[in-house]
């Protein structure tokens, strides 16, 4: 059966959803299952939901080849909430944690961790005003609590390639990124990501956890910011975002499915066409100018003129094209190029863009 979908979504979040995902999560809204329940109504502590809890967290571990000694939670409050249970469960008052600041979302989980401790940017790009990634730090303090990294920056296009080796605990903001290519997610004490870009729906974040960082907790907290609490209660301390987590498993069925080799190909493929188009333009011109911190999941530009913005939005309107208008605080254009978006819905894009005049 074919889907079909009325526009085309590239939007940075919420995010373009497979067909296939679409197809399913709709058909689970009239019936789940045998139970004679829409899943919207399905119990939480159920049979049933136990099982899409432990299918999901298996295929998490077994799409970033993690053992055992990884935790994995669905949390409710997307990745702002993160932001602030981090710095609650592992930097104490006395104590200090690094931070990479390399956009806007990277700075803001700096800001939130500063009530809570001793939180220091380590690099920035901000008076660059974030057109590039920061320079590594050259020496990282060896008594941080952790060093927060994020590994995609949504709103002006760069993307850490690599990520160096460090020997303190650290965690990674990967809402953007995350089964977007192949990564050694080892390397990480700790990583999360707000579902509504590539896993899912918004109001949802998945957090991974190594046990040994579970140990590293410095205050008492209510069980619900507490994440030893929430592994505890294995994501069901409080009624579940059952919904949400079920189009999550989908979404990971469906990236188990296609593969993270094939989809990072393709990912490399949509990215690289949509820069080359940009790159040999003269009336648009890319945020980021080193190809090296481009990013694969957004990317960032802008026309020479109003009337060349004014024409391509005109454009994409009238092609049922969506969500290509870049962030408030950036302006220009934004293509989010995640899992999801078909080659032929970048070739699409493409050919207006070279239509503009």
């Amino acid at each position: 059966m074919k889907h079909m979908q009325a526009k085309i979504n590239f939007n940075a979040g919420p995010a373009a959803l497979p067909p296939e995902v679409l197809h399913e999560a709709a058909k689970a809204v009239n019936k789940y299952k045998k139970t004679g329940f829409s899943i919207l109504e399905l119990p939480h502590r159920g049979p049933e939901f136990a099982e899409i809890l432990e299918e999901s967290k298996h295929l998490v571990k077994k799409l970033c080849k993690l053992d055992d000694n990884y935790e994995v939670l669905w949390l409710h409050g997307g990745g702002r909430q993160q932001f602030f249970m981090i710095p609650m469960n592992f930097l104490s008052q006395d104590g200090a944690a690094g931070y990479i600041d390399s956009g806007h979302w990277a700075e803001e989980a700096y800001q939130y961790a500063t009530s809570y401790g001793n939180a220091q940017v380590l690099a920035s790009s901000k008076k660059v005003n974030y057109t590039s990634l920061p320079e590594w730090p050259a020496k990282i303090p060896a008594k941080l609590a952790y060093l927060h990294l994020t590994t995609n920056n949504t709103i002006y296009g760069t993307q850490w390639g690599q990520t160096p080796d460090v020997k303190v605990p650290l965690i990674a903001d990967m809402s953007s990124d995350i089964f977007s290519r192949k990564h050694d997610y080892s390397k990480y004490s700790m990583f999360y990501a707000a579902a509504q870009k590539n896993l899912g729906i918004a109001g949802l974040a998945l957090a991974v956890i190594r046990k040994d960082m579970l140990k590293r907790s410095v205050r008492e907290l209510p069980p619900m910011l507490s994440y030893a609490a929430q592994v505890k209660e294995g994501s069901i301390l409080n009624t579940a975002n059952v919904f949400g987590i079920y189009v999550s498993l989908l979404m990971l069925r469906w990236i188990d499915a296609k593969g993270i080799d094939s989809i990072e190909k393709e990912n490399k493929a949509k990215a690289k066409l949509v820069y080359d188009t940009i790159d040999s333009s003269s009336i648009f011109t890319p945020y980021v100018k080193e190809k090296a911190h481009r990013s694969m999941m957004n990317v960032c530009f802008t026309a020479k003129t109003p009337e060349v913005e004014k024409r391509l939005l005109e454009l994409c309107e009238e092609n049922d094209i969506a969500g290509i208008k870049g962030h408030r605080s950036a302006g220009g254009f934004r293509v989010s190029l995640y899992n999801a978006i078909s080659m032929e819905w970048v070739e699409q894009l493409v050919a207006l863009m070279k239509a503009v005049s």
